[in-house]
């Protein structure tokens, strides 16, 4: 079972729909970093981590983890841990995942320029909890809160994210 995102918003899960925010950069195939577009294509869901302060662990068959107030996602394309977890302080750039807002009480890392890391292709593609405007993200795809604890709940190892033009 996928999560199909259309570029207008539209979001499609085991016959429900529901509404999608996307990169303010809108939607490409030639995704790279800094372009504030979310990445053409089919995302594996590789696992969930939460906020344990703010939620309880969300049901899902998916890996599942905590996170800490030193948890970040190098987005340095220069540095061997680009577009990937890494613990805070960190000597390159990185994003927080503690954040103040509420956008990455749930985060899912989307299986995007992963396997294998090209260095400038993009980082930090995550499924996670919307503006309730629906503004656009930094190149993610989000959901409510509630419609991404019910994906979760039915995902499977096998889940995608299938982003569309």
């Amino acid at each position: 079972m996928d999560l199909v995102v259309h570029r207008d918003g539209r979001a499609f899960w085991n016959g429900r729909e529901m509404r999608a925010a996307l990169g303010k950069g809108g939607i490409s195939r030639e995704k790279h970093e800094g372009d504030h577009a979310t990445p053409a294509g089919l995302f594996l869901l590789r696992e969930v981590l939460y906020r344990p302060d703010r939620l309880r662990a969300p049901r899902t068959s998916l890996p599942l983890r905590p996170l800490s107030l030193a948890d970040g996602w190098c987005d340095a394309p220069e540095d061997p841990r680009y577009n990937r977890r890494v613990t805070l302080p960190y000597a390159a750039s990185a994003e927080e995942l503690w954040r103040g807002d509420r956008l990455y009480d749930v985060i899912v890392p989307l299986g995007y320029n992963d396997d294998p890391v090209v260095p400038g292709r993009g980082s930090a593609i995550f499924l996670h909890v919307a503006r309730p405007d629906y503004g656009g993200t930094e190149g993610c795809v989000a959901l409510s809160l509630e419609d991404l604890i019910a994906v979760l709940a039915e995902a499977t190892d096998r889940s995608c994210v299938s982003v569309r033009e």
